[in-house]
């Protein structure tokens, strides 16, 4: 009960990661900073498997590199591939993790660069299937967004969230404004009445630190900064929080990554462009989220979200 995700940039694409989880789990974050070199991304993993899954991204830069993709380096006989990485926590969810010496998350990255493609499911796959979203089955969701100057964001999320994506006393998600074309199953706006403060009810439990994380990537078809790239990636975490109660807290690892493909020349003046495209981004992920618990099956004993509703 647990899987890899594996995101390809077309060409490299620039790169930013925002971390505001207390229990992260991640690779080459640091390789993404402003300030930094920051070379550009070939492609971005989400996996389960707490720090085991850390190994999928090793053997995606290992594909990329047998496939002349990568960073150059003068004198080097290989590319070098520059694959940041975020996991999720899936190791107590049940399911046969006696693996011995060789956790299974290089073999399934390598099936999952070899079966990459423009669709894929949601819900139970990836990085997804042995995930939890508070009380209920979390997943992988995914969504998107054009405007009309043709500037595109896409969101995808693995949810592992000790938040609540529902209402409390409501069968609502809490992403339900974001909601387009019936995407998460029509939902039904909550009654009026306030929310009660404090904590929800269908909190994960037990609440153990380490043992949730919402892992996300952004992207964006505009040529950005690095800097710019990072905003984006800082307003993206905001959909987490119109999406899921609680969250960042201090027993999650919640992690956006952001990239810029550069295919469209920002336009001017570019704070305002770049601020509707940070608030799209955090619209998309608030859907991406709602999504994925729609789309989620009952697994090991945690319900789905549609079972319950």
């Amino acid at each position: 009960m647990t899987g890899v995700t594996v995101l390809f940039a077309e060409s490299r694409a620039v790169g930013a990661a925002d971390v505001r989880g207390g229990a992260p789990g991640t690779r080459e974050t640091e390789a993404l900073l402003p300030e930094g070199l920051n070379v550009g991304v070939d492609a971005i993993v989400l996996a389960g498997g707490s720090v085991f899954g850390l190994d999928a991204a090793g053997a995606v830069a290992n594909w990329l590199a047998h496939h002349g993709r990568g960073f150059r380096m003068a004198g080097a006989p290989m590319s070098v591939p520059i694959v940041p990485a975020a996991i999720l926590f899936d190791l107590t969810n049940g399911g046969d993790k006696n693996w011995g010496l060789e956790p299974p998350y290089r073999r399934l990255a390598f099936e999952a660069c070899e079966s990459a493609g423009v669709a894929f499911v949601l819900g139970n796959a990836g990085a997804g299937f042995g995930a939890r979203a508070g009380a209920y089955k979390g997943g992988l969701g995914s969504a998107s967004a054009v405007t009309d100057d043709g500037y595109e964001v896409g969101a995808l999320v693995a949810v592992n969230s000790i938040g609540s994506p529902v209402v409390p006393g409501t069968s609502t998600l809490w992403a339900w404004p974001f909601e387009q074309n019936g995407e998460m199953g029509h939902q039904v706006p909550p009654r009026q009445g306030g929310v009660p403060m404090g904590l929800p009810d269908d909190l994960k439990r037990p609440a153990q630190a380490g043992a949730n994380t919402t892992i996300a990537v952004v992207a964006v078809n505009a040529a950005l900064t690095p800097a710019q790239t990072k905003r984006i990636a800082i307003m993206a975490q905001d959909g987490l929080a119109r999406a899921l109660r609680p969250v960042h807290a201090p027993f999650d690892g919640d992690s956006v990554f952001a990239l810029a493909t550069g295919a469209r020349p920002l336009g001017e003046p570019a704070a305002q462009q770049l601020t509707l495209l940070g608030s799209l981004a955090a619209d998309c992920l608030a859907r991406a989220v709602g999504r994925a618990v729609f789309e989620a099956e009952a697994l090991g004993g945690w319900p789905s979200y549609r079972a319950m509703r």
